[in-house]
């Protein structure tokens, strides 16, 4: 006879098992502490740059714009108060998003998920929103109270402000990012008197909606379900990188206060943890962070502020839950010494990168030219035979100045001695020169034909196209090939 199954420890088959688990409403407690003021102290100031950044201004001068961080799309710019990026200098921005996966690494090799618990936008508008919900509705025991009761028209009432003013919150949101798009005091203006387009009021939309319902309504869910940092960041830590941890060598066995005073004068082990739960009231992930390292932790230290003050209440000595790692658990309950390496080879590698791409960029950006030049070659056809025998080629530059103010170049041509150049709609000065004129901070397209008198050409003969700034002899060069028979 075959053996019978074994029973599912929920009751049901592995097959019937729920993919998910259902969401558990989360009623963070209020709770002061040192680190619950530094993140008041970034959620201030993330939120004051991000709201209030756009009504900067920064001279530029004449011709340019003058609000100091501006992504104009329309001439295909990027203004950060003196620095101006050009569509071909992508390669800065991703500079920029290298610099900034570094300092996540970083981040999370010093500290774990700093990052998540301190600076991530999520957090930060979850956390004015939960500021919002306790003060129009009162702390955890207030709000639970009132969501098993039935509705009562003072419920209503405060649910009904509470959700206005998240609503505001979030507009002004998504105000916020439109106005780095365009001149933020005229966007204003226009968004007021209802004469923005239509696609400026669909962007406050969108991201109206999105922070409304990501901070006020899914808040845990979006970092345990949505967010991948929490995976990556599982997989790049190391024992070494410090974590909101329990220490449950001091903790454990956990006991009120007076069972565990009796067993310490009995001379049984009784650790400090007086099982308050207060460390899980305050979390906003709902973790118990005396089951260990989780993936829904987003290691905002709340947790070591309500314990520090359990501690405090009842005499014994803070730090029960602090940033620390399990080695250094097992290392105390071995009887060995602690070990904290902040520097340590992957920090050193990870600011050392940050400090080479870092230089590499403002280096290129202290030594960029105001002028940029490229050429490109007729395709069809690759040349043509005049009448009197001479070859001519075909191209199309491309000439961008950079400059605040109108700018004349001079064009020439090396590789051919005796070769011709016409700029077509170009102008030729007192020297025989070829001149392009271009506007302030604008690209000019021209087309070139360059034409080789003699017969010696070959089939494919380097050239270089150089431009000269005749107001202050800057040179851009460009290479291409001249075509023959």
């Amino acid at each position: 006879m075959a053996d019978a199954p074994l029973p599912h420890p929920l009751g049901a088959s592995a097959d019937d098992a729920p993919l998910y688990a259902p969401r558990k409403q989360i009623y963070p407690q209020a709770v002061k502490g040192r680190y619950r003021t530094i993140k008041w102290v970034v959620l201030s100031v993330t939120l004051g740059i991000y709201y209030f950044l756009p009504f900067i201004r920064w001279d530029r001068g004449p011709n340019a714009p003058d609000q100091a961080i501006l992504v104009d799309l329309a001439n295909s710019r990027f203004y950060f108060f003196f620095i101006e990026i050009w569509p071909q200098e992508v390669y800065y921005i991703t500079g920029l998003l290298v610099l900034a996966a570094l300092a996540l690494f970083l981040m999370n090799a010093v500290a774990g998920r700093i990052w998540c618990g301190y600076l991530c936008p999520q957090t930060v508008w979850t956390d004015l929103f939960y500021a919002v919900e306790r003060w129009v509705e009162g702390d955890r025991r207030e709000r639970m109270r009132h969501d098993k009761e039935k509705i009562t028209l003072s419920v209503f009432s405060r649910k009904a402000l509470k959700h206005l003013i998240w609503l505001m919150i979030a507009w002004w949101t998504g105000g916020a990012w439109v106005l780095y798009f365009a001149d933020a005091p005229s966007l204003v203006y226009a968004l007021a008197t209802f004469q923005a387009s239509y696609i400026a009021y669909l962007w406050i939309g969108i991201l109206t909606f999105t922070t409304y319902t990501l901070a006020g309504f899914m808040r845990e869910q979006v970092c345990t379900y949505m967010c991948p940092w929490p995976r990556i960041q599982a997989a790049l830590t190391d024992e070494y990188a410090l974590n909101v941890t329990y220490r449950y060598d001091r903790g454990e066995p956990r006991g009120s206060v007076k069972k565990n005073e009796a067993l310490k004068l009995q001379g049984l082990p009784a650790g400090d943890c007086i099982d308050c739960d207060q460390c899980v009231a305050v979390c906003p992930t709902g973790v118990d962070i005396r089951k260990g390292l989780q993936l829904d932790c987003i290691q905002c230290g709340l947790c070591m502020d309500a314990c520090d003050s359990v501690m405090t209440k009842i005499g014994r000595p803070q730090g029960l839950i602090a940033y620390d790692t399990d080695m250094n658990v097992q290392a105390r309950m071995e009887g060995r010494p602690e070990v904290r390496r902040i520097v340590r080879p992957r920090t050193l590698f990870y600011a050392g990168l940050i400090a080479v791409v870092g230089s590499v960029m403002i280096a290129s950006l202290a030594m960029r030219q105001s002028l940029y030049l490229s050429v490109m070659h007729d395709r069809n056809p690759l040349f043509v035979r005049l009448s009197d025998g001479s070859i001519r080629n075909g191209f199309t530059i491309r000439v961008s100045n950079k400059n605040l103010d109108e700018r004349r170049y001079a064009l020439s041509v090396e590789g051919l001695p005796e070769a011709g150049i016409d700029v077509v709609g170009g102008e030729v000065d007192g020297q025989g020169r070829s001149v392009v004129a271009v506007g302030p901070d604008q690209t000019l397209e021209a087309r070139v034909l360059v034409t080789d008198t003699t017969s010696t050409v070959e089939d494919s003969t380097p050239l270089r196209f150089v431009l000269t700034d005749l107001a202050n002899g800057d040179t851009a060069a460009t290479n291409d090939h001249f075509k023959a028979p």
